[in-house]
């Protein structure tokens, strides 16, 4: 997918860019809730970028239905089914918007908390990622308990290995600096689940500041993230703490 034409970042403020694989079925509301919200705040120049990545089922549809909807809605596909971290790439790189939030499409993570991550780029942070942390988070709906040991276990390694002092790297919520985003993304090489810790590693690298912010989340049905996928994070995450974090992002 090539990248925008230098230049192209000045017409629009804000770049959702949303990953499905095989979503038909909660695609659709929460791209009714992210629309509803941005309309409804005010925020004028906008654009969504719904990513399908390689789905089997009407994801693609369901999409195109609502870009005919609304004009600020932009639908990208993959041709195959590569991983999350693909289909984010994808999208920031197409992106213009002079900040760029991604979002997962089942919307564990209401639209509404993008006003908290708004404030700390406002105070200079060059990303501000969601965050199920701390007492501060707002856990509405728990997950499994054993995947939650699951997650808790592997964010300790995560942090150990190549992103110290971030407690929860795996929160699909987080808002960039778009300029910042597009560079850092179009080195990006980790298609999978692990790409969160690559992108932040190279943030990091860079000296650009990260806000950790206290969210509200909710696990929703239907997960993507089965047990054995955190051993491929795990070892995505190696792969990139062994990666030069300059030249090799």
């Amino acid at each position: 997918m090539p990248a925008p034409r230098r230049g192209a970042t000045a017409v629009v403020s804000l770049t959702v860019v949303v990953p499905a694989y095989n979503e038909e079925r909660r695609l659709r509301p929460g791209i009714e809730a992210i629309c509803r919200y941005l309309r409804r705040c005010g925020e004028r120049n906008w654009e969504l970028i719904v990513v399908d990545d390689g789905s089997t089922d009407r994801t693609a549809a369901v999409a195109a239905e609502a870009a005919a909807a609304e004009p600020r809605i932009r639908v990208l596909r993959a041709p195959v089914n590569r991983g999350k971290g693909h289909a984010v790439r994808i999208g920031v790189r197409a992106s213009r918007g002079r900040r760029v939030l991604f979002c997962d499409a089942d919307s564990a993570t209401p639209i509404e908390e993008l006003a908290l991550l708004a404030r700390r780029l406002d105070e200079g942070y060059a990303v501000a990622i969601g965050s199920r942390a701390g007492p501060a988070a707002r856990i509405e709906v728990r997950q499994h308990v054993l995947r939650e040991l699951l997650g808790k276990a592997g964010n300790r390694l995560i942090q150990a290995l190549a992103v110290p002092g971030i407690r929860d790297t795996q929160c699909g919520f987080k808002l960039f600096d778009g300029d910042k985003a597009r560079e850092v993304f179009a080195r990006a090489r980790t298609d999978g689940w692990g790409f969160d810790v690559e992108i932040l590693r190279a943030f990091r690298s860079r000296g650009w500041p990260i806000a950790e912010v206290p969210v509200r989340w909710s696990h929703q049905p239907g997960s993507k993230v089965g047990p054995l996928d955190y051993a491929k994070v795990l070892g995505e995450v190696l792969r990139v703490r062994l990666r030069p974090t300059r030249d090799g992002q």
